[in-house]
């Protein structure tokens, strides 16, 4: 794993349009695996900051869309949103175009454009007020992260895996959050 992530950042540092040549179904799953990983530790390591400006009283979780969607919707319902419809749609827009930039310099500004989007795209899940907004690099951080982490896998063994990244990634969070409620 370790490997992985030494390769992932030096990526995510210099991002290049350029396949994985290993097609190898077991290597690729164990990338898969590491990555899952990575991307869920990194989220973890990023929710004190949320406790702490939830505490500050800058942000009230509370108000947060999926807060109130679990309220409105069936638990299978919200888990087709979260891991089928929401993975298939974000990535078909966020990830799927990376491919058309060729040149490298534009490849390049078109990957952090991309994660970046994807990220602030996840801002309507908040009320909109003066502090979400100037909080908007910390409220979304673990999708910019993220979608970094997605366009990694996208480029380097295509968009299907991105989509079942994205799509796991989902489902260990709505599969937490789900324990958690029933507590």
């Amino acid at each position: 794993m370790i490997n992985t992530f030494n390769e992932l950042i030096a990526y995510l540092r210099n991002p290049v349009l350029e396949k994985d040549s290993n097609t190898d179904t077991q290597y690729r799953l164990r990338k898969f695996f590491h990555l899952l990983i990575i991307s869920i530790i990194t989220s973890l390591i990023l929710t004190p900051l949320f406790s702490l400006v939830e505490a500050a009283g800058l942000v009230n979780m509370e108000e947060h869309k999926m807060t109130e969607l679990m309220k409105q919707f069936t638990k299978g319902t919200l888990f087709l949103f979260t891991v089928v419809v929401a993975p298939l749609f974000e990535e078909l827009i966020f990830r799927a175009p990376l491919v058309v930039f060729k040149e490298k310099t534009q490849f390049r500004i078109a990957f952090y454009i991309f994660a970046i989007v994807f990220g602030l795209v996840h801002l309507t899940n908040f009320k909109i007020t003066p502090n979400i907004l100037l909080l908007a690099p910390v409220l979304v951080a673990p999708q910019i992260i993220l979608g970094s982490y997605l366009g990694f896998i996208r480029i380097k063994f295509g968009l299907i895996w991105s989509i079942l990244l994205h799509a796991t990634y989902n489902a260990f969070f709505i599969l937490l959050s789900f324990t958690a409620d029933s507590l």
